[in-house]
């Protein structure tokens, strides 16, 4: 399983561990990565992402998961957040 966020694509970064004595070690910064359950209120259910806490903030933020698909970009999103993007879509179309 990777370490990326499947909302905003975050994934690890690099950088060093630096000593006392100014010596330098590489090192991986991974994002704060969560399984979560989130509520699409178009479709009436419940998705299970991993997603980053930053991301979950975000989602709250902007009104829920259906407002924060509809904003997204697709290069960001995991191939399952765009499935669930479409099928939102597409209920709201119905609607």
């Amino acid at each position: 399983m990777s370490r990326r966020c499947e909302l905003t694509g975050k994934g690890p970064m690099t950088g060093n561990n630096v000593s006392h004595a100014n010596n330098k070690t590489k090192r991986r910064f991974l994002p704060n990565l969560t399984e979560t359950a989130l509520m699409s209120e178009a479709l009436g259910r419940t998705f299970r992402l991993r997603v980053s806490n930053a991301a979950l903030r975000t989602v709250d933020h902007t009104g829920g998961l259906d407002a924060f698909l509809a904003k997204a970009k697709d290069a960001d999103l995991s191939a399952n957040a765009l499935k669930i993007k479409k099928e939102i879509a597409k209920a709201q179309a119905a609607a």
